[in-house]
């Protein structure tokens, strides 16, 4: 038997267990929104973080990788083990089709798990909801908890779509926010980059881009 895990946030840039494949590619009629809180990595119970969880969306599609574990029962069980324990904040395992890049007919692989969570504030206490574009980003700029600033969070996750290729506009748009909530001069993407990190197009300054820092070995 052979786990397959989709990721869209932290765990494409840091998955954290023992894989043997990652593969690029998107799963269909889901879209990224920043409704979760986390209250254990980025953020505090007193002042939560905003992390991502995915939002049903009809004809949508969200970018991010998928991680293959094979090896047998005790690899996939410490894998679960852990993936579990770092995404405790999702109530929900559902399983979807993971696509690759330019094969959009036909499903790679299927049965692919990925950690969501029940839009609903009554029943998931870790939901928050939608919220305006500047409260997001405020509430970013300013939490903190044991892993780091959920700001960090952000950034790394624009950094990773980036670096994959993929890059999602309402990442850039609620990073951009939050620089500017920051006081951050200039801003790293006024529009949608194409290639790869270290080409910068001829409108883009070196002075925009900011430096990341490295990933934390546990995250949500």
């Amino acid at each position: 038997m052979v786990l397959w895990v989709f990721g869209y946030g932290s765990l494409v840039w840091n998955p954290g267990f023992d894989y043997d494949e990652k593969v690029i590619g998107f799963i269909k009629d889901y879209k990224r929104v920043f409704d979760l809180a986390c209250i254990d990595h980025r953020g505090t119970p007193e002042h939560p973080a905003r992390t991502c969880t995915l939002k049903e969306s009809e004809g949508a599609i969200c970018w991010g990788a998928a991680f293959c574990v094979r090896g047998g029962p005790e690899k996939e069980r410490l894998a679960m083990e852990y993936l579990e324990r770092r995404e405790c904040e999702y109530d929900r395992k559902s399983l979807v089709d993971f696509y690759k890049e330019g094969i959009t007919s036909a499903p790679a692989v299927t049965g692919v798990i990925v950690f969501t969570s029940t839009p609903d504030k009554v029943s998931n206490k870790y939901y928050l909801g939608p919220a305006p574009l500047e409260d997001m980003a405020s509430q970013i700029a300013t939490a903190v908890g044991p892993c780091g600033n959920n700001r960090d969070y952000l950034f790394l996750l624009e950094k990773a779509m980036f670096d994959i290729g993929h890059e999602d506009d309402m990442v850039i748009e609620l990073a951009n926010e939050v620089r500017k909530v920051l006081g951050m001069v200039g801003t790293v993407k006024e529009k949608k980059l194409v290639g790869r990190p270290h080409i910068l197009p001829s409108h883009i300054s070196a002075i925009q881009l900011h430096v990341l820092p490295e990933a934390i070995t546990l995250d949500s």
